[in-house]
């Protein structure tokens, strides 16, 4: 049965953060909302983590995990943004935008596309997962909450227990429904942006 954590959205207490850190140095999986509806999350180094997450979400190996980084100096360190996405990405970030981007040495094989090289990173503008991010010091493995036969993320933590109480570790909840459009994804491993899927956000940004 999965904990069910209540932490208030805009001043989030550091005690009941320090035990979704605790939860997830244990190599739990958490289910957390960000400024696109939930999302599944585990330490980078949770090996059983990745597989957890693909068996929920019905996914396979070319999946694109996402790192979700507290801000763009830990975003760089996770991937290479060359000349041409460096400006579009930072103006873009904090924000509800996936950006798919060749990963750098230290990214563990098992967590990128088994062909690219690549894996999604994002800045969520969501004050509980920058406090989280804070809290745990590197980014988190993630992948957004949409279940199999499903189109929308989960939106409310308490649905998100009830469906996946023996599949999760830790619930966390922050009062508030999310929104129920996922991440814009771009992707920009060639070195021009090409809209992988429209979600939150202005995504015509990215065309043309």
């Amino acid at each position: 049965m999965a904990r069910y954590l209540d932490i208030h959205p805009d001043n989030p207490q550091q005690r009941l953060l320090q035990q979704v850190v605790d939860a997830l140095n244990d190599d739990q999986l958490i289910a957390y909302p960000t400024d696109s509806g939930y999302a599944l999350g585990s330490r980078i180094g949770n090996k059983d983590g990745r597989d957890r997450i693909l068996s929920i979400r019905n996914l396979d190996d070319r999946h694109h995990f996402t790192l979700v980084c507290k801000d763009f100096s830990q975003l760089g360190q996770m991937v290479h943004v060359d000349n041409s996405a460096f400006r579009a990405i930072r103006a873009a970030t904090p924000g509800p935008f996936t950006f798919i981007l060749p990963a750098m040495p230290d990214v563990p094989r098992r967590l990128l596309h088994p062909k690219k090289r690549t894996v999604g990173v994002r800045i969520p503008d969501h004050t509980l997962v920058r406090a989280l991010l804070e809290a745990l010091g590197e980014p988190l493995l993630s992948s957004t909450l949409i279940l199999p036969g499903e189109t929308e993320p989960r939106t409310n933590g308490w649905d998100v227990k009830d469906t996946l109480d023996h599949l999760v570790d830790v619930v966390i909840e922050t009062g508030e429904d999310t929104p129920a459009e996922p991440t814009t994804v771009v992707d920009w491993s060639e070195g021009y942006p090409e809209v992988l899927r429209e979600g939150a956000g202005d995504w015509t940004r990215f065309v043309g």
